[in-house]
């Protein structure tokens, strides 16, 4: 009689984490074949591996401390939902990957009522930026921690947490189109230079950013810096794109889908950005950038309150070197970006000190000449070898 396949359950509750669990889902099968079957919650890249989502995830894709009140009632009761379906399905092995305010929030309900399940987390939340106590709590449900910074597993051994293993950030899968090629090369070199914008992925960003993003085109103008603007946004917001820049004084050429933002990015002398994964996105495209970021009043007061590092820049954490100028609440001002971003465009020392620290990134994230969703998959087989021996 064959063996039953083994099984996963695995939840994503946003986009990063459905493409992360798309590619750990692709190199299981690659490794195990039919001897793995797929059940839990994900996006259109989970589908695309054969996953039929419990619900749609788009609801839970929810960001800022003030956001969450309003869509609490849903957040329980599909907390409820995903854990009702964990028990019910009793997995070989759950996987939760990253959005820890929701997947973590199951985790603890399921080792609660069923401890024999064992608990992979993959994505450690940012307890070197803020609530450290995290790390230790984690536990008690969480048997193994995959992380995607290089930095994390001291870190959680330095707090307590769970054995951590590092198995790369998913950008290593993907340095072959964010990195240009010769003649890419010789545009970043070219007069216009390319300075690629991005003012954020979600609607309030755009409300937030855009009109510092224009003014700060203006005055870079007015300085006598010469360049040419591609604002890089996504389908769902090219509509509100378009009409915040429609009354700018610099036009930027806008560009909507992957492909043409990845080209971007190879032909970029310089990038102004909203700070998150893509700053780490950039800096392994070697282009030099500064960054922003500004959230409520009510957020930025907590965070003033818990953030435990001297920068909230991916690369600059990474670097333990606080390389890419970052302008944050009230120091984001079009008066005070514009003149370093002008030297960031230039061939001044602020450009050349983050070319060279980003040359070191490659040495600092590698994995061994491994692809991090096979990393991965290791880590998850051997919890599985580990629960049937």
């Amino acid at each position: 009689m064959a063996a039953q396949p083994r099984t996963i359950f695995l939840i994503a509750a946003e986009e990063s984490g459905d493409r992360l669990g798309a590619g750990l889902m692709k190199a299981l099968r690659a490794r195990l074949g039919a001897d793995v079957s797929f059940s839990g919650i994900g996006g259109r890249h989970m589908a695309e591996q054969g996953l039929i989502s419990l619900f749609p995830i788009q609801a839970l894709s929810i960001i800022g401390i003030v956001a969450i009140p309003r869509k609490l009632p849903m957040i329980l009761k599909r907390i409820a939902e995903a854990t009702e379906a964990v028990i019910k399905a009793k997995p070989d092995v759950l996987v939760i990957i990253d959005s820890p305010d929701f997947t973590q929030r199951v985790a603890k309900r399921v080792r609660k009522r069923d401890p024999s399940i064992p608990i992979v987390n993959y994505v450690s939340p940012t307890v070197w930026v803020w609530r450290p106590h995290r790390a230790k709590a984690m536990r008690h449900y969480v048997d193994r921690l995959m992380a995607v910074l290089p930095f994390e597993p001291d870190v959680h051994k330095r707090l307590g947490g769970p054995p951590c293993t590092y198995v790369g950030h998913p950008l290593l899968e993907h340095l072959e189109v964010l990195r240009p090629n010769a003649s890419e090369q010789r545009r970043r070199d070219t007069a216009p230079p390319v300075l690629v914008l991005l003012p954020g992925s979600r609607g309030s960003e755009i409300a937030r950013n855009m009109a510092v993003f224009g003014v700060t085109l203006k005055l870079l103008k007015a300085m006598g810096a010469n360049f040419e603007p591609v604002l890089a946004t996504t389908p769902h917001l090219q509509e509100r794109v378009r009409a915040a820049t429609a009354h700018w004084e610099v036009q930027p050429k806008v560009v909507v889908n992957d492909d043409d933002k990845l080209a971007a990015f190879r032909n970029a002398r310089a990038a102004l950005a909203k700070s998150g994964t893509v700053t780490l996105e950039l800096a392994l495209a070697g282009v030099p950038m500064v960054a922003v970021y500004k959230v409520t009043p009510v957020e930025a007061f907590i965070a003033r309150r818990v953030i435990k590092t001297s920068s909230i820049i991916l690369p600059n954490i990474i670097l333990g070197q606080n390389v890419i100028p970052e302008f944050l609440q009230d120091d984001f001002t079009p008066e005070k970006i514009a003149p370093v971003l002008r030297d960031v465009l230039a061939d001044t020392p602020v450009r050349q000190r983050q070319i060279e620290a980003f040359k070191r990134l490659d040495e600092i994230m590698a994995t061994g000449g491994e692809r991090p969703s096979e990393r991965a998959a290791d880590v998850v087989i051997d919890v599985l070898n580990k629960t049937h021996k």
